[in-house]
Formats: C-alpha cells, sequence, structure tokens
C-alpha cells in the first residue's frame, strides 16, 4: 500500500511544478516597481480583486502545486479567461519555462490579460522564474500586474520599464491579448526614481498631504491627480485632498505624472492608504469631577475639550462603573446609596454628521460620609542634631472620636518602630532628612493628613590640636571626630599673633603650619569650619616657638 501511495505522489509531483519568489529579496532601486495591495482580504479591501482565486486556490491548475504559488494562480486566471483545463505544452511546469514552452505567442508588448513572464534572475526573481497576470497597461514603459507567490502571499504591483524588473516577455495565450506586430519606435520614457508620497489619516474632513514624485530626466512637468479606488478625483489635481462622505471605505492615490518635450510620459503612484473611515470626533482633554465625594455634596462635571467642537453635550454620571439611570445632567448630589463607590462622569458630544462619542473622567475617591477636620494643628518642635529629641505633638480634630498615627521617615524611608509623637536623633540619622507624617482617620470618612520637615541632621564635631614648637614656627596637629560620621572632611584654619594658616580636613586629619614667629610661648587659636552635616569646632592651645640659631659672623 506504501509503495502504491509514494508511486502516485512520484507521478503527480512529476506533472506539477514548484515555483519560489524571494519573498525578503531586496527592493529594486530607483522605485521600480509599487506595491498596490497584499494579502487576499488586504487587496480586496482595497479595491483590488483576486478573481476568487482566494477561495479556490486548494484546487491544482495546469497541474500546477496548489495554494500559493504563481503558476497556479496565473493557470487559474487563464482557464478562468476560457482556456482549456488541460496545460497547452508538454514538459516542465516551471516559470521560467513558460516563455520558452510558448514561444511562438511570446513577445515584448505588454497587454491586459497577457501574461507577464520573468525568465531565471529577471525582475528580481531566483532560479525557478515567475508569471504574473497583467491586470492594466498604462503606458508602454508601465504595468500594473497580479501574481501570488510560493511562500508569500497574494499582491498587485506597478511595474516600470528601464529596470530588472520588467519581465522578460509577455506570453498572449488568448485571443484578446494575441501578439500584434512590434509597435513603431517610441521616444525614451520618463522614468520615476522616487514615488509620489501621502501623508495624513485617511478620514472625511480631513486633509491629506501630498508629495510629487522624482524623476531622472531634469526640467520635467509634474502632473498631479488624486484617484480613490483608482478612479480620478475630477478637480483633485493640487499637492492636497479632502476626502469626502463618498469616499468612506475606500483607498486614495496621489498619481504624478511627468511630461517633457521628447519624451514619452511616464506616470508614478503613491502606495493607497488605509481605507477612508468616517468623520469623528477627537477627544482633546478629558472630563473632570469638581466637588468633594461626601454624602449630601454636589459633584460637578467640568467639560472636557474637542476637535471639533462638539454642538451640545450630555453628562452622565456612573459609579463603580455602573451608570446611574435616570441621574444624568453636569450635577449629581451623593446621596446614601453611593458610599463606598467610585464616581465618575462621562461627556457625549453631538453634532451633525458625527457619530455620537463618548469621553470619561478618572474615578474619584470612594464615597465617603464626611471628612476628618484638623481643629488644631499637629506641632513640630525640636531641633535635627544628633542627640537632641524632636517632637510632633498632635493638634484636636473632628469628629473627636478618629484615631491619629504617626510615622517617622529617614530619607523619605520609614524608620522602622518609629510612630510616637517622639523621635531621637541618632548618629545613623547625620547627613540623612527626617520628615515625619500623621495621618487621622475615622471609618467612613475621608483621611485628614499632615507632616512635618525638620531638615538635614547635623552632627557635633570634637577637636583634638597637638601644637608643636620648632625653631622660627609652629604647627598642629588636628583630629575631627563626629558621631555618625566616619571621615569628616571641611576646611581648617589656626592663627597666631594675627597670622593665619588655612588647610583642608580629609579624612579627619589636617596639619597646618604657621612660619616668621618670634620665639616665645604662643596662643594659637584653631578653627574647624565645618561642612554642612559636621558642626563647626574651635580650639585655642599653647605653643612654644623656639628662637632661631644666630648667623655667625
Amino acid at each position: 500500500m506504501r509503495q502504491r501511495v509514494a508511486r502516485s505522489l512520484t507521478l503527480l509531483l512529476a506533472g506539477a511544478t514548484l515555483v519560489a519568489v524571494p519573498t525578503s529579496a531586496p527592493a529594486p532601486s530607483e522605485a521600480a516597481w509599487v506595491y498596490l495591495c497584499k494579502g487576499y482580504a488586504g487587496c480586496t479591501k482595497a479595491g483590488y480583486s483576486d478573481a476568487g482565486y482566494g477561495a479556490r486556490n486548494r484546487t491544482m491548475y495546469w497541474r500546477m502545486y496548489s495554494g500559493h504559488n504563481c503558476t497556479n494562480y496565473v493557470a487559474y486566471r487563464m482557464i478562468k479567461n476560457g482556456m482549456s483545463t488541460n496545460r497547452p505544452w508538454s514538459g516542465s511546469g516551471m516559470a521560467y519555462n513558460w516563455g520558452r514552452a510558448m514561444s511562438r505567442v511570446t513577445n515584448q508588448t505588454p497587454k491586459v490579460g497577457a501574461v507577464a513572464w520573468f525568465d531565471r534572475g529577471q525582475g528580481g526573481v531566483g532560479s525557478s522564474g515567475h508569471v504574473a497576470y497583467v491586470e492594466r497597461v498604462v503606458s508602454a514603459s508601465e504595468i500594473v500586474i497580479s501574481e501570488d507567490s510560493w511562500g508569500g502571499d497574494f499582491s498587485w504591483r506597478t511595474l516600470r520599464k528601464g529596470t530588472n524588473t520588467w519581465p522578460s516577455g509577455f506570453i498572449h495565450f488568448t485571443t484578446s491579448s494575441a501578439p500584434t506586430p512590434p509597435p513603431p519606435p517610441t521616444l525614451p520614457a520618463i522614468a520615476a526614481t522616487a514615488p509620489p508620497t501621502v501623508v495624513g489619516t485617511p478620514q472625511v474632513g480631513v486633509p491629506l498631504q501630498g508629495t510629487a514624485a522624482t524623476f531622472r530626466q531634469a526640467g520635467v512637468t509634474h502632473r498631479l491627480q488624486w484617484r480613490v479606488n483608482g478612479v480620478d478625483v475630477p478637480g483633485a489635481t493640487g499637492l492636497t485632498y479632502t476626502p469626502t462622505a463618498k469616499d468612506v471605505g475606500k483607498t486614495v492615490v496621489l498619481r504624478d505624472i511627468g511630461t517633457r518635450a521628447g519624451f514619452t510620459d511616464g506616470a508614478a503612484y503613491s502606495a493607497p492608504t488605509a481605507a477612508v473611515v468616517p468623520a469623528a470626533f477627537a477627544r482633546v482633554a478629558k472630563p473632570a469631577v469638581s466637588g468633594s465625594p461626601e454624602l449630601g455634596q454636589v459633584l460637578t462635571a467640568v467639560a472636557g475639550s474637542w476637535r471639533p467642537a462638539p454642538a451640545s453635550v450630555v453628562y452622565r454620571w456612573r459609579a463603580d462603573g455602573v451608570w446611574l439611570e435616570g441621574r444624568n445632567g453636569p450635577t449629581l448630589t451623593v446621596t446614601a446609596d453611593l458610599r463606598g463607590k467610585r464616581i465618575s462622569v462621562v461627556e457625549v458630544a453631538r453634532r451633525p454628521g458625527y457619530p455620537s462619542i463618548g469621553n470619561a473622567s478618572a474615578d474619584t475617591e470612594p464615597v465617603v460620609d464626611g471628612a476628618v477636620e484638623l481643629a488644631t494643628p499637629f506641632q513640630p518642635g525640636g531641633t535635627a542634631r544628633v542627640g537632641s529629641t524632636l517632637a510632633f505633638t498632635p493638634g484636636t480634630w473632628a469628629p473627636s472620636d478618629a484615631t491619629a498615627s504617626t510615622q517617622w521617615y529617614r530619607d523619605d524611608v520609614a524608620v522602622p518602630g518609629a510612630t510616637g509623637s517622639t523621635y531621637a536623633v541618632t548618629p545613623a540619622d547625620a547627613g540623612r532628612r527626617i520628615t515625619v507624617g500623621a495621618v487621622v482617620r475615622r471609618p467612613r470618612f475621608r483621611d485628614a493628613a499632615t507632616s512635618a520637615d525638620f531638615g538635614v541632621v547635623t552632627t557635633p564635631s570634637r577637636m583634638a590640636a597637638r601644637p608643636g614648637g620648632r625653631k622660627g614656627y609652629a604647627v598642629v596637629d588636628v583630629r575631627i571626630a563626629a558621631p555618625g560620621v566616619a571621615a569628616p572632611s571641611g576646611t581648617i584654619w589656626a592663627r597666631v599673633n594675627g597670622k593665619v594658616a588655612r588647610g583642608t580636613v580629609t579624612n579627619g586629619v589636617a596639619k597646618l603650619k604657621i612660619a616668621n614667629l618670634r620665639a616665645g610661648t604662643k596662643s594659637m587659636f584653631v578653627l574647624y569650619a565645618g561642612n554642612g552635616v559636621v558642626e563647626e569646632a574651635r580650639q585655642t592651645v599653647k605653643v612654644i616657638v623656639k628662637p632661631k640659631p644666630r648667623k655667625k659672623r
């Protein structure tokens, strides 16, 4: 049984062909081709037909492989145009063989209904070649083809002559596309190096902005024409086009025909836009809810903004996302049934010719019975200094049965266990900012919150100055220590008999020297200026300056 199946499959494959068109080949230079659409659904939506192949591509035509396959698609189109279901030649069905096998009806003249044949390596295809169906002949140097590709997808493309993308020839299977005598010599054609472009949202009332094509030849005159679903729009010959209601669901293309004396006109097309959609409001800013979500209070809708401005608006209210039926309008009285729910308002914009559209505000906080109010504020006290105690003394509030909770923070990070009304500043706080927050709460009431900032904690410094007298000068070695700071830094001064020396404390240590002093016991004043965290320190010490040796005569 397996041997019979294998032999049947071998015979089937022998009569079929596998044609691959590279889908990742680089785009040809100078805008040699432009995709008009891709995919069965995409092309249908854009107004480009697949002639029903998408629904029948599981069938093999002319013994070609079914599915996405250029040869099967073109065979289907030839049969649909009236040809026999039997392949009109024997031998290989590979795409590169079509023009050779049918050389008697193959020439260089494109016609609608003919087969565009690409030999190996021609038009950016691989060693299998490629075939496509000629849908439209724009000029002797520009055609529109439809095609399906092995390993790729169905598409429509515009091809332009003068590049490696032009077919190797055109096979005229049917009478309507039969070969004709070669045309007389024509003038050189104007060629585009970049197609026109269209920028903007394809929407009724919203202008589309076009840019002209770039042509290889100099001195070309541009003739622009906007097209909707392949049909010229009368009078639409500028660089902008505003879609109208009759364009809804259709695609827009900008065509640029280049003209110049002594040349054949050359046409270039932009890529089609997405389908035009109806006019619509644009939400510029959301509405908002003004007022306090408390029982008995009145909430008011604050209007958002739209583009264009609506002729009228309607406000509808929601609680936890559920519509409050019968409670429409710009205000809402907060009643007991809304307790604990978040309120929002939806602004509905209306204008003739535009579909109504809503814009929702953000939710409020849950509705409460009231708000805790501080009758007298909490009072901060103390200095942010290592060894001191800070206080945040509670005030009074209403309702009086509300309760307060306090939390102290070090650089905005909660200090574990620091929840009382006082806080002892420790060396760990040196150089850190100390803040405190208090919240007064009562069930079904909005909290009252307050806070205080005590600033950056400083730490006292201790100075140890060891003086030393020398012949004609004095030195002093200084050490600075401060709780919570491992290596204090800053500026230090020493003064003796009006002479001053300045130095820098690094890692808590400094050395100063004052020269040109007379012999004797001196008072040396030493001042450490601190550094913003470590506080200043000062000390006066005695130093004995030795006399300088006398010069020998």
